[in-house]
């Protein structure tokens, strides 16, 4: 029984929990109305020795095993959940950040809840304050020459389009010479020679001369029908 409450006192869990508040990219730890701010809470197990990790539960009597993990819980004194996320790494040490835009000017007070999935009495509690300044404060922005430069360059979707733009130009150009070549392929009008235009109007004189016969021919038909 000694020996089940000294591997029992071995496993608990004893945490020590660290809150940072900062500003992706910003030099300072200010934080004006509007930014993503991010509070880090960063969780170090004193129990385990460096390169050790958190491995199951003690519960002798739980039907099946379970692994050690914390829930991180921030939230308004008015009781309203900013974050909540359960967290199951077992490095002795891990942090958990929380991301959410800055409110209006002034002075916010949170809670920060860090409670075991498995044991009762270790769960901790922490007060996150947050001091949101005013950003007409700072100093003016001002875009450096080669930054405005870039905004003139083409994006990297519009080199794309254009470049489509251009196969699309090739190819109709392609179509637009491939049929001039099959209207060039095509027979067309060409003039007569003069044997041919000899020959055409020897055969309308030859249509000619046998339509006078043949009006003649008639003609002397009647003139008998009316000697008679």
């Amino acid at each position: 029984q000694k020996q089940d409450i000294e591997k029992c006192r071995e496993i608990i869990p004893k945490i020590a929990v660290e809150t940072k508040i900062f500003v992706d990219d910003d030099e300072d730890d200010k934080v004006y109305e509007g930014d993503l701010c991010t509070v880090q809470v960063k969780v170090n197990r004193e129990n385990l020795k460096e390169g050790e990790k958190a491995g199951l539960i003690h519960a002798p009597h739980f039907p099946i095993p379970k692994q050690e993990a914390w829930w991180i819980i921030l939230g308004t004194k008015e009781g309203k959940i900013i974050d909540i996320k359960k967290i199951a790494k077992p490095e002795k040490e891990f942090t958990h950040d929380i991301k959410f835009l800055a409110p209006r000017v002034g002075t916010y007070n949170f809670d920060l809840h860090v409670l075991s999935n498995s044991y009762i009495g270790i769960d901790q509690k922490l007060a996150v304050e947050i001091e949101t300044l005013d950003p007409s404060a700072l100093p003016e922005y001002k875009v450096h020459p080669d930054d405005a430069e870039l905004d003139d360059e083409p994006t990297l979707f519009e080199e794309m389009l254009n470049a489509h733009n251009v196969e699309e130009d090739s190819d109709s150009e392609d179509e637009d010479s491939d049929d001039d070549d099959e209207d060039d392929d095509e027979p067309g009008i060409r003039e007569l020679s003069a044997a041919e235009k000899k020959k055409m109007e020897l055969q309308k004189k030859r249509q000619a001369a046998a339509g006078d016969d043949s009006d003649d021919d008639d003609d002397s038909s009647v003139e008998e029908v009316y000697a008679d």
